[in-house]
């Protein structure tokens, strides 16, 4: 969520703001909204105020007037009193209308773009940073990963559509462990080598904890309600940043890093025909978050930081990999900066996206009342929120059998996975 007070004194740069990411409706008149309620709402609290004053200055003055025995000045001076207070009951409605009015306005208004992210309307905009691994080739025409994975019987989208409907699969055998060993080996490379902190976080949420990272209000089409006001998560960097909702961190402490690799739940409203056959976008998938808690002074270099993080996994496991920066229009909603890292599938025959990293300002943190205390200051700011993928678990096996596929349909497992997988080195097909 936006500071209100910097709208208030940077209009042209919040309307700049939002027509770079092509906002839905016109900058100037969500700006003139703003301003209008924000104008309703502190004359509101300046009358209540001034009447605050003069309902406590009168009282004072009934004290003095029953303790110089003057009654008839005191009764008056109680009526005045009395009438008040139906006025300022009236107008603390009035604040609390005129508040929640604009919080619910300010909570559908978007992140504004850091200056450096490139300026389009969608992802043909996104600007290419560096390429990383060779492209494989084959003497032989690679498949996609369901085409592998069916004709080795471990991966059944039918009997999973039987059990959930679309967009949904059964592993079994050597793929589940495959998936399962891709986890650990992230988890296990992000809390030796990168100094995350592992976490076992709720898959459950409330509606405030959604909130807090702005998947409610906007978004709540794309979520699993899971009754009795709970949430499926749609993904773990929503309860590891809500780790530190309306507290105070100690700058010392910072910056925090924390993962986690959980099972995610997206309703995918938008992806109507997209990506219909396979893994790619599932209702269900398991991925691995990176999520780090720093001060405004931190965020920007953590943010590279983390992108190398999740970069390393992708080294390690031998994939071809890009690295873009997206443009304004393809930028999540509380992203002020994002990169992307794109991973090469053979079966397609393109890169896709297998982690954003995503640089927050203090767009989360003031929706969840997160702050820390400076070394050299006893006022609380606000922290800063960075989380990322490191990386999607799913995608990740789906690169690492389209890259790993030999001509007998077999699938050699990268070598730092040849520990997790008990030894195997090649998922070979049924004789």
């Amino acid at each position: 969520m936006l500071d209100i007070k910097w709208i208030r004194e940077n209009p042209d740069a919040f309307v700049a703001g939002l027509e770079k990411r092509n906002f839905e409706r016109a900058p100037a008149e969500v700006l003139n909204q703003i301003l209008t309620l924000d104008s309703q709402r502190r004359e509101t609290i300046q009358q209540l105020q001034e009447k605050q004053a003069y309902a406590n200055t009168t009282s004072k003055a009934i004290g003095l007037a029953i303790g110089a025995g003057d009654r008839s000045k005191a009764d008056a001076l109680k009526e005045k009193v009395a009438g008040l207070k139906e006025t300022i009951q009236r107008d603390e409605e009035n604040e609390r209308a005129w508040d929640q009015a604009l919080r619910d306005l300010l909570a559908g208004i978007p992140n504004m773009p850091a200056d450096d992210v490139p300026v389009g309307p969608d992802e043909d905009a996104n600007v290419e940073l560096r390429k990383v691994g060779d492209i494989p080739t084959f003497n032989f025409e690679p498949k996609q990963h369901f085409e592998l994975g069916e004709a080795l019987g471990l991966m059944d989208f039918e009997t999973a559509a039987k059990l959930s409907g679309s967009r949904f699969v059964v592993l079994t055998g050597a793929l589940a462990r495959l998936e399962r060993a891709l986890s650990q080996f992230m988890l296990d490379l992000h809390t030796s080598e990168h100094d995350y902190t592992e976490v076992n976080p709720p898959l459950l949420v409330r509606d405030d904890t959604m909130f807090g990272t702005a998947q409610l209000p906007k978004f709540e089409e794309d979520q699993f309600p899971a009754g009795q006001g709970y949430w499926l998560i749609p993904t773990a960097e929503v309860p590891l940043t809500n780790l530190v909702r309306d507290s105070i961190q100690d700058e010392a402490d910072l910056p925090m890093r924390v993962t986690a690799g959980t099972a995610c739940f997206r309703a995918e409203a938008g992806a109507a025909g997209r990506d219909t056959r396979g893994m790619i976008r599932q209702h269900q998938f398991t991925k691995v978050e990176l999520v780090s808690i720093t001060t405004p002074e931190q965020s920007a270099e953590e943010h590279e930081r983390m992108t190398a993080s999740a970069e390393s996994v992708l080294r390690k496991l031998g994939l071809p990999y890009r690295v873009v920066v997206l443009s304004t229009g393809d930028m999540g909603f509380s992203a002020q900066k994002t990169y992307d890292i794109e991973v090469w599938l053979p079966g397609q025959g393109m890169y896709r996206e297998i982690s954003s990293c995503s640089v927050c300002s203090d767009f989360q943190a003031r929706r969840m009342g997160a702050r820390y205390r400076p070394a050299d200051s006893k006022t609380p700011r606000l922290v800063h929120t960075l989380n990322g993928s490191g990386v999607a678990v799913g995608r990740a096996l789906i690169a690492v059998m389209e890259n790993y596929q030999d001509a007998d349909g077999g699938i050699r497992v990268p070598d730092v996975l040849h520990p997790y997988m008990g030894g195997l080195a090649k998922i070979m097909p049924s004789a």
